[in-house]
């Protein structure tokens, strides 16, 4: 049976979902037995049987009966697996590209997520790790890359969504700084207006560090005006990133944030954590090494950045 007449027929909806759940799984995997299958995606034991029966006529996968040890998935074709579950592109949301390094992380990540399956992948580019977040969380996009420090403390704190993909130290920012508009100020004074982003995890726990014992007035700026609101004085002081500090040359005086939390200068790729399917996509998907590479390409001016 062809797939598009497969998908228009009366088993097409629990074949849709039977290979939306098969994409979580790698060949030599074993698959859940159809009584789970029913149970996860609930649909009568009839249906799912027909719908097994289906995936393997239109060669989507190639099944291996092991008796009590279960069913073994053989082979699969990722590229019918995906037409057939109705996934048509891939959408990701990443920190807005100020800086060389995120440039480099765009480029990269969309140098190594060109793929054989014919699956477009669009990035857009937004403030804030718990905005990117609750964007995935209501389905707007399939991934966010946010920093490892924000995604455990929003682990921590119950949300639902689990890391698939890590770049390591450096690959998110090399390290954050706070940035004063006063050139001869090198620390927190008090009294001192203190622009702060609530929407960004990493930003705010790092304010709150930098001014601890101060008495300091925070003023809620949006990241992308921090930098406008220090150097214009309508904040005194504020965390920065320190790549866009050197980027772009700013005569700025700073001091680095000894934050002891490296987790928070490494990239990291964070999905909705019931989205299974997107577990083993991105995993086959991404090559962390590749991403590295162009990043850094960029950064050192070898590579044109291009997302």
């Amino acid at each position: 049976m062809g797939i598009q007449k497969l998908l228009f027929s009366k088993n097409g909806l629990s074949t849709r979902k039977l290979a939306n759940l098969l994409l979580a799984f790698q060949e030599g995997d074993r698959i859940p037995t159809v009584t789970e299958l029913n149970d996860q995606i609930q649909l009568a034991r009839g249906t799912v049987q027909n719908a097994i029966k289906l995936l393997q006529q239109c060669g989507a996968v190639e099944l291996e009966s092991h008796g009590k040890s279960g069913t073994i998935l053989k082979k699969r074709d990722v590229k019918k697996l995906l037409e057939i579950a109705g996934i048509t592109n891939i959408l990701g949301v990443m920190p807005l590209p100020y800086s060389r390094r995120y440039e480099g992380l765009a480029t990269g990540l969309v140098a190594s997520m060109e793929n054989s399956y014919d699956i477009p992948i669009s990035l857009a580019f937004m403030r804030g790790s718990r905005n990117r977040v609750s964007m995935v969380l209501c389905d707007r996009y399939d991934f966010a890359v946010i920093s490892r420090y924000a995604a455990q403390r929003m682990i921590d704190g119950g949300m639902s969504i689990r890391i698939v993909k890590s770049f390591g130290l450096h690959s998110y920012l090399s390290n954050h700084i706070m940035v004063f508009h006063d050139r001869r100020c090198k620390d927190v004074q008090d009294g001192m207006k203190i622009g702060v982003d609530q929407s960004s995890v990493d930003q705010k726990e790092m304010t709150e560090w930098a001014c601890r014992g101060k008495e300091v007035d925070y003023i809620n700026v949006e990241y992308t005006q921090v930098l406008q609101k220090v150097l214009s004085g309508e904040v005194d002081a504020a965390v920065w990133n320190m790549d866009e500090i050197r980027d772009k040359l700013y005569d700025m005086s700073y001091r680095i944030l000894d934050f002891k939390q490296e987790k928070d200068t490494e990239a990291v790729i964070v999905v909705k954590k019931d989205r299974k399917e997107l577990v083993s996509l991105i995993g086959s998907l991404i090559d962390a090494d590749v991403v590295l590479k162009n990043q850094q390409l960029v950064m050192e001016g070898k590579l044109i950045a291009s997302y």
